[in-house]
């Protein structure tokens, strides 16, 4: 993928952690609390896993398996595109933002990506038995989102508190946009 790709126009948020701190849980908490809040939500996950979103079987599986590199699926609610990347190294954040509808978005999501230089929340659970040490911390950290409190020098927010965790990004969103 190409990586000089322009930068959507959209502002994106990742929320980044180790795998099994809870970004998902996190995100099922605060995309319906902005959602209600007008905020028009769009997504991007990033996964280290083999992932395939097509079924074995149907007809736009069987054809992608053909060798067809770029597949869409299109129905009256809704519709996938699937690209095969198989000598793809890590995908390009902005590449993939840049394939979007940005005029259908107020604010990208993005869950991983944590070494991409976004504005980004920084998960951390001390239950999960992992060294917050080898958590990034850059300028583009805006908040940590814990179970206890951080020392760090940086705002904290209560990781199984949805509601104040979307009223921070809101309230970051706001401070984006003209």
């Amino acid at each position: 993928m190409v990586s000089n790709i322009e930068k959507p126009g959209v502002p994106m948020l990742a929320i980044v952690a180790y795998s099994g701190t809870g970004k998902t849980t996190l995100l099922k908490k605060v995309i319906p609390i902005l959602t209600r809040q007008g905020i028009r939500i769009g997504l991007i996950k990033h996964t280290h896993h083999q992932m395939d979103i097509d079924t074995p079987g149907k007809d736009s599986y069987e054809l992608r398996k053909a060798g067809a590199l770029q597949t869409m699926v299109a129905g009256n609610q809704r519709w996938a595109l699937m690209t095969e990347t198989p000598h793809q190294q890590e995908p390009d954040l902005h590449w993939l933002a840049s394939r979007m509808d940005t005029s259908r978005l107020d604010l990208i999501l993005v869950e991983g990506f944590k070494h991409e230089a976004v504005a980004k929340l920084l998960l951390y659970r001390a239950a999960a038995g992992r060294p917050f040490s080898g958590l990034p911390d850059d300028d583009h950290t805006l908040a940590i989102v814990s179970d206890e409190p951080c020392p760090c020098g940086l705002p904290w927010l209560d990781i199984c508190d949805g509601p104040q965790v979307a009223a921070f990004i809101a309230a970051w969103l706001r401070r984006q946009t003209p």
